[in-house]
């Protein structure tokens, strides 16, 4: 039989309606490809019991003709996803031990199509990173090794690297990522798999834990683009317990699948084209718009003014955010607690021991910003050219049904290579954070290898509400890239 970690989403749910093979078997298959791979550091906590308990269940639905959409197959959960039972951390000393007594609405949705949990994916701490180096629990390592030369380990990205980690390495069959500046798209570009960022309210964030609330968006980590129309479908809808939540109905995103993209308009903005911009993330951007130009698609020139300023708004933005939501920690209700002399003495002790230097950093821009004398200054400012910049995207969008750009500036870097210089991070998110300010749709698709064998993505935005057409061009771009896939390891 081929190896049940090769097979994809949709190949392995047909396979198990067929009976080829069993939910338990195709659990057990990867639970031992977690466990001969335990070095790359992709979970923080596993749960192969309940998975195997859940393999069962599905194994019975099945046989009773009641499979759900995603029966049997095994997922990762970023341990940023609340999971009724099972410790959830963010990967923060803070939360050590915490154990929710709920279920996200995301994962739940999961669980109720008949997913299998085999564990909770590791993470930048608090998803405050691009490279997955911030979490407690130490750094993941990407699966992809660099050709010919170091055989440094490689970040996965981030804050979803052990998510990316994981899909990549057929760890698991697919995972959930959150997006809130470029979260499923980079960590997707830097190894080699597909992520999407569906349009903020799309998927409801109630369960997730905050990092910044009008940015933070779930989605499906995957390798191939129809696994994440399969994914996604079943992760959105509107939920009454999240005030941002769209009442807006549920496409069946696989079923656009095959339509291609003749006829539609392809937007190239100048403005991602900056000097010195790396000579392999240009050509590669260059072949997807001849690939989509021989699928019939029409390249329009267009541009968005404002987005270079769309790094400061965003580390203005986002930190002032994740300094209200971080305020909760504080050692009296959950998680970890430092003793102090006094009260204020217990929450400054509790802090500075459970948070790391990240998100202290985060923590202590968001107050300044929200403070007195610098709101207007900075926080409003931020927050006019925040609305500039969705205005660019909706002005552009009267010319284009699409955008392409590349995903990431560049392919994916050593473990520690950049950990002593936080701006030169903060630029690996310079492609994917305009449309998370603009709350659009995003999607990273692998399209191509360095020189040294590493892969590459190029990005597919269209205006909200429109994922149908995004997953046109992402499958019309993978269908031509043709990626060579990792295998399983």
């Amino acid at each position: 039989m081929t190896e049940l970690t090769s097979f994809t989403i949709a190949q392995a749910r047909d396979r198990l309606l067929r009976k080829e093979f069993s939910a338990l078997e195709l659990t057990e298959a990867h639970l031992a490809s977690m466990e001969r791979n335990k070095d790359f550091n992709a979970f923080i906590t596993t749960t192969p019991e309940l998975a195997r308990e859940r393999a069962k269940a599905s194994d019975e639905r099945i046989a009773a003709g009641k499979a759900g959409a995603l029966e049997g197959i095994p997922l990762g959960i970023k341990d940023l996803f609340c999971t009724e039972g099972v410790m959830t951390t963010a990967a923060s000393h803070i939360l050590d031990a915490f154990t929710p007594r709920y279920e996200s609405t995301v994962s739940q949705k999961l669980r109720d199509a008949g997913s299998v949990m085999l564990g909770k994916m590791n993470l930048d701490e608090f998803a405050m990173g691009s490279s997955n180096i911030t979490s407690y629990y130490g750094p993941v390592k990407n699966p992809w090794k660099a050709k010919g030369g170091s055989n440094a380990d490689l970040v996965p990205g981030g804050s979803s690297g052990g998510s990316s980690a994981a899909v990549s390495g057929h760890l698991v069959m697919g995972a959930t990522g959150t997006d809130t500046g470029g979260s499923i798209r980079q960590p997707a570009a830097f190894t080699g798999i597909v992520g999407v960022k569906p349009t903020y309210g799309r998927c409801s964030r109630w369960g997730v834990v905050a990092f910044a609330s009008s940015l933070d968006q779930a989605g499906p980590m995957t390798r191939t683009v129809r696994d994440a129309a399969i994914m996604l479908k079943v992760m959105c809808g509107h939920d009454a317990k999240d005030s941002t939540s769209s009442q807006m109905a549920v496409p069946d995103f696989e079923a656009v699948l095959g339509q291609g993209v003749k006829g539609l308009r392809i937007g190239i903005p100048k403005e991602y084209r900056p000097d010195g911009l790396n000579a392999e993330v240009d050509a590669l951007w260059n072949k997807g718009i001849g690939w989509l130009q021989d699928a019939g698609a029409t390249i329009v020139d267009i541009s968005l003014p404002h987005t270079k300023y769309a790094l400061p708004t965003y580390y203005i933005v986002a930190p002032a955010e994740a300094s209200s939501n971080l305020a909760r920690y504080d050692g009296v209700r959950f998680g970890l607690r430092q003793d102090g002399k006094s009260l204020d003495d217990m929450y400054a002790k509790t802090r500075a021991a459970g948070f790391g230097a990240e998100v202290k950093r985060r923590i202590l821009i968001g107050t300044y910003v929200l403070s007195a004398g610098y709101y207007d200054a900075y926080y409003l400012k931020a927050q006019k050219v925040r609305a500039l910049i969705a205005k660019d995207f909706t002005d552009a969008f009267k010319k284009c049904d699409a955008i392409l750009t590349p995903t990431a500036p560049t392919a994916a870097f050593a473990i520690g290579e950049k950990m002593d210089d936080p701006v030169a991070m903060y630029l690996n998110d310079v492609f994917t954070v305009p449309a998370s300010l603009a709350g659009i749709p995003g999607a990273s698709v692998p399209a191509g290898l360095t020189a040294e064998g590493l892969p590459l993505g190029l990005q597919v935005l269209t205006k909200s509400w429109d994922e149908e057409t995004m997953f046109r061009v992402c499958q019309t771009l993978e269908e031509s890239a043709q990626f060579p896939t990792l295998g399983a390891l």
